[in-house]
C-alpha cells in the first residue's frame, strides 16, 4: 500500500495542503472542528507528518525543505504533492513551510537551517530580490522554483525553475490582438508588485507595443492591498467594477486562470456572453479551467515537469555537488472555447 501523503489528508478531509499543515503544527487561524477532523484523517490513516517535532529529531539533517509564497494560490497543489512523493521517495522528510506575503524569506530560510539542520531548501513563488551578502548566508544547497524576478546576484548563486513569465504573458495577449482585439483589459496584481505579476504586465505591455496599441491606463487593473490578487473572488469583483464604471474592452486577461475564472461568473451574472461579448484568457492551466463552462483559454505551465526538475537539481546538488543549474520551461498556449475573433459588431 503507498504511503499516505500530506494532499491525500487534505483531499479526504476537503480542506487545503495548507490548512493540513497548519493542523498539525497547531498553527492558529483554525476552527476546532475542522482541527479534530484532520487529526482524526491523520490518526486513521496512520499518516506520519514527517516536520513533526519527534520525526524531526529522528530525521536531523536528513530534511528537505519547501519555503512556499501562496500556499493558497492552486497552481501549487500539484506541484507540492509531486515534491513531497519525490523527497519521500529518497528517504528524506519533507517539510512544508508557509511564508506569509510582508515575510522575508531568507529570514525564514535561516531560521530554519538553525532549527532544523536541512539538507536543501526549494523556494516557490514570491519574488526573488536580495543582496549577494545576505543570499549567500544560505549556506545549504537551494533552488528556486516558479518564482518571478530573480537578478544576475540570486542567478549565480542559485539553481532555478521557472517559465518565462514575460514570454508566455505576451504569447496570449498576441493571440488575442490578432484575433482583433485593440482593447484588453488586464486583471493585473497590486501597483509596484515585483514577482510574477510584473512580469506578465510586462509582457502584456510589449504585446500590444508590438501591435501598434496603445497602453491605456484604465484598461490596467491593479489589485487592491486586501486583496488576494490570484483569487475567484478577485476576479469577480474586478469584472464588476470594469462593467460598473463603463470601461469598454472586447477582452479580459486575468493574471491567473483563478482570476479568469471569477471573472467570467461576473459577466455572466449580467447577461454578457463569453466569448461573444467579451473574450477572457487566463494563465497557469489549472484543471478547473478544463472543466469551467466556457473552457478558459489559457497557457498552460507545466506543473509536473517543472516539478520533476526542481527536484532533480536540487538532488544532484545534494548528492553530486552539481553546479548551479537553470532551466527555462516553454507554456503551451491552449486556445479553447472563452475566446474567440473579435465580434463583427465591434
Amino acid at each position: 500500500m503507498d504511503s499516505v501523503t500530506i494532499k491525500d489528508i487534505a483531499k479526504k478531509c476537503g480542506v487545503s495542503v495548507s490548512t493540513v499543515s497548519r493542523a498539525i503544527n497547531d498553527y492558529p487561524g483554525i476552527s476546532q472542528s475542522t482541527k479534530k477532523k484532520i487529526m482524526e484523517a491523520v490518526r486513521e490513516n496512520q499518516f506520519i507528518p514527517n516536520n513533526s517535532a519527534r520525526n524531526l529529531r529522528q530525521l536531523e539533517g536528513n530534511s528537505i525543505v519547501v519555503l512556499i509564497k501562496g500556499i493558497d494560490n492552486p497552481f501549487f497543489q500539484p506541484m507540492i504533492g509531486i515534491l513531497e512523493k519525490i523527497i519521500r521517495e529518497r528517504k528524506y522528510a519533507f517539510i512544508l513551510q508557509n511564508v506569509n506575503a510582508q515575510e522575508d524569506e531568507i529570514e525564514v530560510a535561516l531560521e530554519l537551517i538553525r532549527e532544523k539542520k536541512p539538507k536543501g531548501i526549494i523556494f516557490l513563488g514570491g519574488y526573488f530580490y536580495h543582496a549577494e551578502k545576505k543570499i549567500r548566508q544560505l549556506s545549504i544547497p537551494c533552488v528556486i522554483g516558479a518564482v518571478g524576478g530573480m537578478d544576475h546576484t540570486n542567478g549565480a548563486v542559485f539553481s532555478s525553475v521557472h517559465v518565462d513569465d514575460i514570454q508566455e504573458s505576451y504569447k496570449i495577449v498576441d493571440y488575442l490582438c490578432r484575433m482583433g482585439h485593440k482593447r484588453i483589459a488586464m486583471l493585473a496584481a497590486c501597483r509596484g508588485d515585483r514577482s510574477i505579476g510584473a512580469l506578465r504586465l510586462e509582457g502584456y505591455r510589449r504585446a500590444l507595443a508590438d501591435h501598434g496599441l496603445p497602453i491605456v491606463d484604465e484598461l490596467i487593473r491593479y489589485a487592491r492591498p486586501d486583496e488576494d490578487v490570484y483569487a475567484m473572488e478577485r476576479g469577480y469583483q474586478e469584472a464588476n467594477r470594469l462593467l460598473a464604471g463603463g470601461t469598454a474592452c472586447t477582452a479580459i486577461y486575468g493574471i491567473s486562470d483563478t482570476v479568469a475564472i471569477g471573472a467570467c461568473r461576473a459577466l455572466k451574472e449580467k447577461g454578457k456572453k463569453i466569448p461573444g461579448d467579451y473574450s477572457i484568457v487566463g494563465f497557469d492551466g489549472l484543471e478547473i479551467a478544463t472543466f469551467y463552462i466556457p473552457t478558459i483559454t489559457t497557457v498552460r505551465q507545466p506543473v509536473e515537469e517543472m516539478a520533476q526538475e526542481v527536484a532533480r537539481i536540487l538532488f544532484d546538488t545534494i548528492e553530486k555537488d552539481a553546479p548551479v543549474q537553470h532551466r527555462i520551461f516553454d507554456g503551451e498556449l491552449l486556445v479553447r472555447e472563452s475566446s474567440d475573433c473579435l465580434s463583427a459588431e465591434w
